[in-house]
Formats: C-alpha cells, sequence, structure tokens
C-alpha cells in the first residue's frame, strides 16, 4: 500500500508535463530571458516558505562528470562527521534516487508525503502565478529542498540540471563552493553553440563571496571565469589533474572541498573511495561481462571509451539509445570503432516531451560511417537486451549506454524498483 502511494505521487509529478507551459528544454525565441524558469520556481518556493534558504550549498555544474563529482563531494562530507544532502538529475530507475541523505535515499513515504503537501500551493500557481505552475523538475528540486531542511542537513551538494545561470536550482543564494567540472559542446540548442556561451550560462553559478572550484583547463573559459569571480567578490580555485583524467578530476574536485572543511585525509580518501552511482561504468554481471553506462553525449562517450579500454573481453557488443536532441553522429563516432555488433534500440519513457532517437536515424549515420561489424534494431528495449545476451558469450562484454533514460530502465533486470523502495538504496 505504500508503493502505491509513492506511485501515485510520481504519476502526479508526471502529469504535470501536460500543463501548458514554456519548457525550458525547447529551442528558445531570440530575446526570451531563460531567468523565467528561476523566477517560476522562486514564487513556488515562496508559497511554501523558502526551505531553500535554510540551507549551505556546493552547487555543481559541467558538461560531464556532474553526477560523479556531486556523489564523491557528499561521501567526503559524510565520511567527515557532516549530514550531508544530495541531490541528482535525472534518477536512473526510480524517483527516490535524486534526494539523498548520508547513506540513503528520501523514503517513498517521505517523498509522498511531500508531494501531496504541493497539491494547494501548486494549484495556487496555476491560479495566481504569472508564471504558471513549475515543471516536473522544478517541482521534485523543491521536494530536496523541504527534505533537506526537515532533516537539518549541514550541507547540500547540488546538481546542476541543465546549464546553470538560468537552471532551477540556481533559485539558491547561499551557494559556499560553485564547482564547475568543465566546459564541451551539448545541449547548444539550449546553452549556445560555443564554448564560450555554455561556458557563460555554467558559470552562473558563481555567487558573490562564494568559492569557485573548477577542473577546466582551456586558458579562454579560464579567463572567463577568473573575470566573474573578480566581479562577485568570489574566489577562484583552477585545479590541475597530471593525467587529464576524468575520474581522477573528480576525485579531486572532491580531495579539494575536503582540504577547504579541513577534513582528515584518511576520512577523504575513504569518502572517495566510497563514492558509486548506478549506471556509471557499473559491471551489473560478471559472466558474461555486463556494464551499463548512462553516458549520453559525446564527452562522456569519450570517457566510456577510456574505461573500457582498462578491462579485457574478446568481443564488444553496444547496446546503444540516445535522446533525439543529441549530437548523435558524434557520440557514436567516439565508439563505433571499436565496436563489434550494435544494437539500436530506445528508452521507454522520458520526461519534459524529450524524444527518443529514430531508428532510422541510427541507420543513416552506421551507414554514413560504412560501419563493417553486426548492426540490430529494437523498438522494444527490453527484446533488445535479450537478443544483445543471447550474441554476447562468456569472454565478450556487453555495454548498455546512451542514455541515462535507458540505462535505469534496462538495470531493472538486476536490480528492481522495489528493491530500491525498500533499502532506500541502489546497491
Amino acid at each position: 500500500m505504500q508503493n502505491a502511494k509513492y506511485q501515485n505521487a510520481v504519476e502526479f509529478l508526471k502529469s504535470l508535463n501536460n500543463i501548458p507551459s514554456i519548457n525550458y528544454m525547447k529551442k528558445s525565441k531570440f530575446g526570451f530571458n531563460r531567468s523565467f524558469f528561476v523566477e517560476r520556481l522562486a514564487y513556488f518556493l515562496k508559497l511554501i516558505g523558502n526551505p531553500q534558504d535554510r540551507i549551505k550549498y556546493i552547487h555543481v555544474t559541467g558538461t560531464a562528470g556532474k553526477g560523479s563529482t556531486t556523489c564523491a563531494i557528499h561521501n567526503v562530507l559524510r565520511c567527515g562527521r557532516y549530514k550531508v544532502g544530495s541531490y541528482y538529475s535525472p534518477h536512473t530507475t526510480t524517483s527516490i534516487e535524486r534526494i539523498k541523505v548520508n547513506n540513503e535515499y528520501i523514503s517513498p513515504n517521505d517523498f509522498a508525503n511531500i508531494v501531496e503537501s504541493f497539491k494547494k500551493p501548486l494549484t495556487e500557481c496555476a491560479i495566481k502565478s504569472p508564471f504558471g505552475v513549475p515543471s516536473y523538475f522544478e517541482v521534485f528540486v523543491a521536494i530536496g529542498f523541504v527534505y533537506f531542511a526537515k532533516e537539518k542537513c549541514d550541507w547540500v551538494v547540488l546538481e546542476v540540471g541543465l546549464g546553470g545561470l538560468n537552471d532551477a536550482t540556481n533559485v539558491i543564494k547561499n551557494t559556499k563552493y560553485a564547482v564547475i567540472t568543465n566546459i564541451d559542446y551539448d545541449h547548444q540548442d539550449v546553452l549556445g553553440n560555443t564554448l564560450e556561451l555554455i561556458a557563460k550560462e555554467k558559470m552562473g553559478i558563481i555567487k558573490k563571496h562564494s568559492t569557485l572550484i573548477t577542473t577546466e583547463e582551456r586558458p579562454r573559459i579560464l579567463k572567463m571565469f577568473q573575470n566573474k569571480c573578480e566581479k562577485e567578490n568570489a574566489k577562484y580555485i583552477s585545479l590541475n589533474v597530471k593525467n587529464n583524467n576524468s575520474t581522477e578530476k573528480n576525485g579531486t574536485i572532491a580531495r579539494k572541498i575536503g582540504e577547504l572543511l579541513n577534513i582528515k585525509k584518511a576520512l577523504v580518501e575513504k569518502g572517495i573511495k566510497q563514492a558509486k552511482l548506478p549506471c556509471r561504468f557499473e559491471t551489473i554481471q560478471d559472466s558474461p561481462h555486463v556494464i551499463i553506462d548512462g553516458a549520453h553525449n559525446r564527452i562522456k562517450i569519450r570517457k566510456l571509451v577510456e574505461d573500457l579500454k582498462t578491462i579485457k573481453y574478446k568481443k564488444l557488443i553496444v547496446l546503444y539509445g540516445m535522446v533525439a536532441d543529441k549530437n548523435i553522429a558524434q557520440s557514436l563516432n567516439e565508439i563505433i570503432g571499436m565496436t563489434d555488433h550494435i544494437v539500436f534500440t530506445r528508452s521507454l519513457t522520458l520526461n519534459a516531451g524529450r524524444k527518443s532517437a529514430s531508428m532510422l536515424e541510427f541507420k543513416k549515420i552506421i551507414q554514413k560511417y560504412k560501419y563493417k561489424g553486426g548492426v540490430d534494431y529494437f523498438l522494444d528495449p527490453w527484446q533488445a537486451l535479450e537478443f544483445s545476451l543471447s550474441q554476447t558469450e562468456s569472454s565478450d562484454c556487453l555495454v548498455i549506454t546512451g542514455s541515462m533514460y535507458l540505462t535505469g530502465n534496462l538495470r531493472e533486470r538486476w536490480v528492481d524498483e522495489n528493491y530500491i523502495l525498500k533499502n532506500k538504496k541502489s546497491f
């Protein structure tokens, strides 16, 4: 019965997508002020008492590594005896995975109760707010704020949804540390089609008197960060990572946070070692070797390729699906050269009206690259998974990738939603 209450809350949240409104993920008209999305959430938060103002934040953005960095920082603070909350997006298998305090996700019951408490103020927004009803994502962020305030967290590590300046998470004021992992091309239709425009959006999380920590390396981008810090009277910390490995970059940022908060080095290293997220180069089965990785853009797929080079296998089978608004050709180009057989599919569910890439587009890209390996197509991802497993022998490796939505769906073959809801953890 408790799970029914939770599922009803989840369905209510999803239903917000059918309310006519301006969608953050759609291409904007020239001159449209995207701060609308922050203002829309701010209006709602005021109705519920501004819970976000009672919390200290470490705000994390970047083109790749946001979630892993958020997780690493969370675990460093937890091992340092702080009560720490963290927010992630998107979730993989079920909604509670977005909101965590110390070792556990928010309980399904707490989640459902908070959603229930939101129905009256959301109705008020529908009638009175000049911005309309907050989006699915915005309401999800508000659930996190309410829960973190209720739990009296010492710190919250808050992962940006998209960009920074005009992302709903940027409604917060009490940012102590702003983290920018890196700058690369992604969501160009929303953030801009140059690295400078993308950087300008992401550095919008730098608040007055905060501290910026970054592992970005391009001098022209770093100069933009420095100028922004000077303007905001913020401290600027640029970290160099010798081997340019993205996993090491995440750890380097977490170590720096630990140092700034005077956490003992042994506890910092313990926290980094314990940091683990579902669908991030996750070995979910040993024989045959099955890896699920929610890499969904060029730079993330490139990281996946780096990681695959560290393991041994005879053949590589890739089960692949992407969201239609991604640069599919560039992302596929990163991995296709090492693939023996590729199986294309789609996610069954997407949020905020987003669409899966079409099978026809995948076919055109494969033909353009003159790919010589095996190719198959399935509209049903579960059928695609069973077929892919049937093609994978014990010495081979199957990688499921291209979309966090797809990997989260298919992860249920090994770890189902009921396990996560019951145990409030993914592993």
